[in-house]
């Protein structure tokens, strides 16, 4: 190599040095650079937590005139500042309970976490402005009236706005609210809320929100908008509330007895402690587990609510079960030592259709009889694990017109004996007897699945039955036992030999008015019935009475 060629490549080795050199320095200025602003957005993220935390306990505290706890709170860079924070409790939420009363009473208000966005220039503002809170896990717990007074002041407090933080929209997810309440073993009221979206948040108007509450029992969603607050501070319980609501596919067999699924749709409007509520049910196939027959049924109902105790009274309730119409006042009241409800209902039935009640209760299908039916019931179902049909309590009267046996050949053998008892007997046939309807009346209850009647009043053309019974609603079966008058006498209600061989009897069979008066016992299952002579002393083996068999000539 010549000495001009070692001149040359010693320079360009010199370059390739020096270039690999000025790329390492560069790379460690950049290193450098990002490490001085890491450490400087750490260190200004600790000079601004404590700043941003002290602004949210002191707008918290100036808004709910109460002290706040706050357990921690982070923020972290991205594009935006995420502030993220739990363990917030609000100590006494606007009326505290007194604290010489319940020295430990829960927090008002919990917060297991929440998260927000906001930018540097937004958070050093006098007032930051938040778009979106997200809330997870949200307690609220709003004591009695008689509980609450003016909690201590906290000097942390004194002279605050609740200026320091405005928010656009909170989202919570996992809320409860729970209603304390004043009256000795008496439960809270509790609220389940998935979610609720609050937006147009501010202390001094209502807000509006949409919500999804779970309902325990029918278990179902409830979804709700409408409007909340003002906040009152005096007393919870009158902050103004109102709203509408859509409750669907609700399943009734999570109530023990029932079954169907529900619907409704409604709107209320009051305050937390007292609200009334309008609205409408569906039911396509409302059934009871003694029948298990399903029965549309539609209600329309007015209710008002007390928030203190969760009771419900309701005036009216306009019912449709089928055909029958229902009109229903009384109350719904959570039960003292007992996890559930007590109904106490006042039922007046105007105009009904007797074979909807009995779809409702028999087994039997098609029911032994329909007809028109009138009664006054006062209904009373207490709270317990029990099936509805098998606690309920039924008292009252009914009135039953025009009623016809739904088996063809049975209302063939009471046309006959209508016949008969008129002192037709020719005509006690199938092709020759009118269709004749009865009519009933009477008192009733019905407890532990038992129907039973007093005082029972049986009519039809040319006879009546006066009788007390009972039945078995789950089995179906029936037994009475009473008197038969009848408007013939016994030789008028046959022909031929037998009429002949009965009238020396008919002065003796006469009694109070009647051409003949009987005891009688009628027994039966779900489609059949016996008539039969009921003397004491023949017990074992009582004579029918006259059947619609072909007459003698």
């Amino acid at each position: 190599m010549s000495e001009t060629d070692t001149e040359t490549v010693v320079p360009v080795e010199r370059q390739r040095w020096w270039g690999w050199r000025w790329v390492l320095w560069t790379g460690a200025v950049f290193v450098l650079v990002a490490i001085a602003g890491a450490l400087a957005v750490e260190w200004g993220l600790r000079q601004v937590q404590p700043m941003l935390r002290k602004k949210v306990v002191e707008t918290l505290s100036a808004r709910f005139h109460s002290p706040v706890e706050l357990d921690r709170l982070e923020l972290a860079m991205s594009r935006d500042m995420i502030v993220t924070g739990g363990g917030l409790r609000i100590l006494y939420l606007a009326g505290p309970t007194k604290p010489d009363a319940s020295p430990n009473a829960p927090p008002m208000l919990v917060v297991d976490r929440f998260e927000f966005r906001t930018g540097w220039r937004e958070l050093l503002r006098p007032t930051t402005r938040l778009v979106t809170v997200k809330v997870q896990g949200l307690r609220v717990n709003i004591p009695p009236k008689g509980d609450r007074g003016q909690g201590p002041d906290d000097p942390r407090r004194k002279g605050q706005s609740a200026l320091g933080i405005a928010v656009d929209r909170i989202e919570c997810t996992d809320a409860k609210v729970t209603l304390e309440t004043s009256k000795p073993g008496k439960k809270p009221l509790e609220f389940a809320i998935k979610s609720l979206v609050l937006t147009d948040v501010g202390s001094k108007k209502p807000l509006n929100y949409t919500a999804l509450l779970v309902n325990p029992k029918p278990v179902g969603d409830v979804q709700s908008t409408g409007h909340f607050g003002p906040w009152q501070d005096d007393n919870p319980r009158d902050t103004p509330l109102d709203g509408d609501y859509t409750f669907s596919h609700a399943d009734l067999s999570s109530i023990h007895g029932l079954g169907g699924v529900l619907s409704s749709t409604g709107r209320f409007g009051g305050t937390l402690g007292n609200l009334t509520a309008d609205g409408t049910t569906e039911t396509a196939d409302f059934r009871l587990d003694i029948s298990d027959h399903p029965v549309p049924l539609h209600t329309e109902f007015h209710a008002v609510v007390d928030g203190t105790t969760g009771d419900t009274w309701l005036d009216p309730v306009r019912a449709r079960l089928g055909r029958t119409e229902i009109t229903a006042r009384g109350a719904v009241t959570r039960a003292v030592g007992v996890q559930g409800h007590n109904t106490d209902l006042n039922v007046v039935i105007g105009k009904g259709r007797l074979e909807d009640i009995f779809n409702l209760v028999l087994k039997s299908n098609p029911p032994l009889m329909r007809g028109e039916l009138a009664a006054k019931v006062h209904f009373l179902d207490t709270a317990g694990p029990v099936s509805v049909s098998r606690k309920m309590r039924l008292e009252g009267t009914f009135a039953i017109s025009d009623a016809m046996m739904n088996n063809p050949e049975m209302q063939a053998k009471m046309d006959a004996l209508s016949m008969r008892a008129q002192g037709k007997p020719k005509q006690a046939n199938p092709q020759d007897a009118e269709v004749v309807g009865s009519a009933l009346s009477g008192k009733f209850t019905i407890a532990n699945a038992v129907l039973e009647v007093k005082d029972l009043n049986y009519q039809m053309p040319g006879a009546q039955m006066l009788a007390d019974g009972q039945m078995q609603l789950v089995a179906s079966t029936f037994e009475f036992h009473g008197t038969v008058k009848t408007q013939a006498t016994a030789s008028q209600m046959t022909t031929g030999w037998k009429s002949m061989l009965l009238t020396p009897f008919d002065k003796l069979l006469k009694k109070n008015g009647a051409g003949v008066e009987l005891p009688v016992k009628v027994t039966g299952t779900r489609s059949t019935y016996d008539l039969r002579l009921d003397f004491p002393h023949d017990t074992h083996a009582p004579a029918a009475l006259p059947t619609p068999a072909k007459s003698a000539k």
